[in-house]
């Protein structure tokens, strides 16, 4: 008994060590958001829940946009929009009721008719607010869209220029405005946007702040005379890497932090994106395309008050009781499975019940939070909570099937039991774990490989279930029977996979990394499969 209980000792001091570390706090030299130092400009949108700017029928309701800009006014001095659609035409007359003045933007389309309609409305806005309106934008990345042709542009912004007395400008990544330098002549001064996450090579987070400094002194050389507004940039708090380039909350303080110095360090404007976290855009740009605001999209809060260090995992606490929870329970079927065994269990077998306690201890309330993040929509939720239970429920049974001495069932001995073979209740719970998690990790898999660019990671809850599962295949395999075709079929796909993603996503993406090692892992467990010896 001296062994079992050294070993949950050290598991368990194992996960309260990295859990303290993980959720260890960071002090920034300079808050993200001060009140005391207004930001000077925040993109905004109103949307919540499922509301989403492709619902024609949709109208924001003047009330909402009110509250939204009551708690802007208390951190920014300005707000841009992008559109005047869905109820955005009354952000200029609300923005003046709390202090705030406005980019005003134009969405500029395919439609000419429907473009120049808004051209329009928003000359008009302007002139019946012309003390809060501070800049016309008209167009946001429509070069970028392939939406109009650079000369449609220009005579669009050559039309609306003369009917306005405020600034005229277009908005577009900094490629763009590189590539169509023309368009400089029509604007009074360039709006450019630098997301260094989203680069065809991003930068880490910690090189982010100086790369977009770097690329904006270009700007400046390539437009003299012109001031170059920052027109968007930021940074995700949750989703999927791309290269070093890591969403995290964390993360997104530290580049705001940074980017903010360098502005009133080297006095250059720049609009940060954005106000709220828009759920609506993860179903078209993943987790990652909903977690760029400074509030949260739900309750509409603050993500880092002035004076609060800032956390990666807020709730580690009760994450890491969870996860500690969890490895007592593994350790607890370990040693009650004992007494219906002959002889005791070896120490490889009370080595491999650390290794899946801790690694699920450490990863429970990862993938838990994961799951709260990464979720969309019903079958999002479905998925991720499929995952979830078999990665909790993976440890327990490949403990109870270790320490009493059988194998890990062969698909065929769950779904097709050969004549005279009923599997044990247990044996079959643990079987149909197993093809589940075989089934979801194959799904994640192929849109790793044929969806990549907003797929998420699944490497927490995928390791946990996986690790359990390939200790079992390796000390209690059978020695004797063929292997199945279906098993050595899903391992060849993981093995191929592993690869793909790898390469794909490069060497500095650890999450990527971490995936296509989980993915041989469980390649290499569904390899050792054997079938039943009366088959």
């Amino acid at each position: 008994m001296r062994t079992p209980l050294a070993l949950l000792f050290l598991s368990l001091s194992i996960v309260v060590a990295v859990w303290w570390w993980l959720a260890t706090p960071v002090a920034l030299t300079r808050a993200p958001i001060d009140h005391a130092a207004k930001l000077e400009c925040v993109s905004y949108a109103p949307f919540r829940n499922d509301q989403t700017p492709h619902d024609p029928t949709l109208i924001v309701g003047p009330e909402q946009i009110a509250e939204d800009l009551a708690e802007l006014a208390k951190v920014s001095k300005c707000i841009r929009t992008y559109s005047i659609d869905n109820g955005l035409d009354k952000v200029p007359e609300l923005a003046s009721r709390v202090g705030l003045k406005v980019l005003l933007g134009v969405w500029l389309g395919r439609d000419r008719a429907k473009n120049a309609q808004l051209c329009d409305i928003a000359v008009s806005l302007v002139k019946n607010h012309p003390d809060t309106v501070a800049a016309l934008i008209v167009g946001s990345e429509v070069l970028l869209r392939g939406d109009m042709t650079v000369g449609d542009l220009r005579q669009t912004i050559q039309s609306v220029k003369p009917r306005v007395d405020v600034p005229v400008t277009y908005a577009d990544v900094w490629e763009f405005w590189m590539r169509y330098r023309e368009v400089g002549a029509d604007v009074d001064f360039v709006t450019a946007h630098f997301l260094p996450y989203w680069e065809d090579v991003p930068p880490r987070a910690e090189e982010a702040a100086a790369h977009v400094d770097d690329i904006r002194k270009q700007v400046v050389a390539a437009f003299p005379g012109k001031e170059i507004l920052i027109g968007e940039t930021g940074w995700p708090s949750q989703g999927r890497m791309r290269d070093g380039a890591l969403a995290s909350r964390v993360n997104q303080a530290r580049f705001i932090s940074e980017i903010l110095e360098r502005a009133r360090r080297d006095k250059f404007r720049v609009n940060l994106f954005e106000a709220y976290d828009e759920p609506w855009k993860r179903r078209w740009e993943g987790t990652v395309g909903g977690y760029w605001g400074l509030f949260d999209g739900v309750e509409r809060k603050l993500k880092y008050p002035a004076g609060v260090a800032i956390s990666n995992y807020p709730f580690w606490k009760l994450q890491m009781a969870g996860g500690l929870l969890l490895c007592i329970c593994v350790f607890a079927v370990a040693m009650f499975m004992p007494k219906r065994r002959p002889a005791s269990p070896a120490l490889a077998s009370w080595s491999a019940v650390t290794v899946s306690a801790t690694v699920g201890g450490v990863l429970l309330g990862i993938s838990f939070d994961k799951m709260f993040h990464e979720s969309y929509g019903l079958g999002g939720w479905l998925l991720q909570g499929f995952l979830l239970v078999t990665a909790v429920t993976a440890p327990l049974l490949s403990t109870y099937a270790l320490m009493s001495g059988r194998a890990l069932p062969s698909f065929v001995e769950v779904l097709g039991p050969p004549k005279g073979l009923t599997p044990l209740f247990m044996t079959n719970m643990l079987g149909i774990t197993l093809i589940a998690t075989t089934l979801i990790a194959t799904q994640s898999a192929l849109s790793l490989i044929f969806d990549a660019r907003w797929r998420d990671f699944p490497f927490a809850a995928l390791t946990m279930a996986v690790v359990p599962f390939w200790a079992l295949a390796f000390l209690n395999s059978s020695k004797s029977g063929k292997r199945p075709l279906s098993e050595a079929v899903f391992a060849g796909l993981f093995a191929l996979a592993a690869v793909y993603v790898v390469l794909n996503e490069g060497f500095e993406n650890w999450q990527a990394m971490w995936t296509g090692a989980t993915y041989l892992l469980l390649g290499s467990t569904l390899w050792r499969a054997r079938m039943p010896a009366t088959a």
